[in-house]
């Protein structure tokens, strides 16, 4: 099939590769700008971007994709598909309709479940043990497309969301190219999405990594696995914030401490009280302006000592 490919971040990066490797025709690539990132401000090109230049396809970096002069540029390329691939904005109707078969996406949850712009950190927040892709038809809804083909995936315990990430958009290239085989044979019937088992994965805040110690471990366990590596969850320890990296619940245990203090080095971790008497064992954390450092090392450099009180992070 003739596709146009819009995508942005290295997780789409496995379908554009998936797309040329099965014979298919990219006619060009469509990725968002470059952007200034870390301190000096240089421009960085989107994964997609370097990507399609490995593979000599035509790159386009629209700021405005609401234009007329855009959906006309698309429905003069003449694609039978658009493949839509984490690229970051709502597609309007007057792209959608570039395509002479469909517009697809590949999302990384079972739909209708995570609609939204981050459903791999949010899965993790909520403590899921699976999680999945999807193709879908796509239309102006916020994912609300027809279902095409669905794989469930399980999460590994432990996973925190690049590992989780790179795995899901492998499963997706691979479920994409099913997809197109499907399509081209007739035997694909898309399935609407049922309203009533919705939910939500809003785009990551920076306000969203505030440590606040009066939720249960697991779900502290959660955000520390499904905000990785932003906004990452931050706690205060005498005015200056420590990062937690690693951690886990303790299955079982329960304290009497308040919420936020730290409590013994055991086995190599340190635990903190939190809501409803839980404990969460921090293996590593990241003190401001230094390096990560073991629960051990933190201890002995005076990072985090037992008898410690966090608070809220931001």
């Amino acid at each position: 099939m003739r596709a146009i490919f819009l995508g942005t971040p290295p997780s789409a990066v496995p379908t554009l590769d998936a797309l040329v490797q099965a014979g298919h025709a990219v006619a060009r690539v469509v990725t968002r700008p470059d952007r200034p990132v870390g301190r000096s401000g240089a421009a960085r090109a989107p994964a997609v971007k370097v990507a399609a230049e490995r593979l000599g396809i035509e790159v386009e970096q629209p700021e405005n994709i609401r234009t007329p002069d855009f959906a006309h540029s698309l429905r003069a390329t003449d694609p039978d598909v658009l493949v839509v691939v984490a690229y970051g904005r709502i597609l309007p109707r007057a792209v959608l309709d570039a395509a002479r078969i469909a517009p697809l996406n590949v999302h990384f949850s079972l739909l209708p479940r995570y609609r939204g712009a981050a459903p791999v950190q949010w899965a993790l927040v909520a403590g899921e043990t699976s999680t999945g892709v999807t193709t879908m038809r796509m239309s102006e809804g916020l994912d609300e497309g027809d279902v095409l083909l669905q794989e469930t995936v399980r999460i590994e315990p432990q996973e925190h969301a690049p590992a989780l990430l790179e795995r899901l958009s492998g499963v997706g290239a691979r479920l994409l190219i099913r997809t197109l085989d499907g399509l081209a044979r007739g035997t694909l019937t898309p399935r609407p999405q049922d309203p009533s088992r919705a939910s939500y994965a809003p785009i990551l805040k920076r306000q969203d990594g505030v440590a606040d110690f009066a939720r249960a471990a697991r779900e502290i366990e959660g955000r520390v696995r499904g905000f990785d590596p932003w906004p990452g969850v931050w706690a205060r320890r005498r005015g200056r914030r420590v990062r937690i990296v690693e951690a886990h619940a303790v299955p079982g245990a329960l304290v009497t401490e308040p919420s936020g203090r730290v409590l013994a080095l055991e086995d190599g971790t340190l635990g903190i009280a939190c809501g409803g008497g839980t404990v969460l064992a921090v293996r590593a954390i990241r003190p401001e302006g230094r390096r990560v450092l073991s629960a051990r090392d933190a201890v002995n450099g005076r990072q985090l000592l037992p008898g410690d009180d966090l608070d809220g992070g931001r």
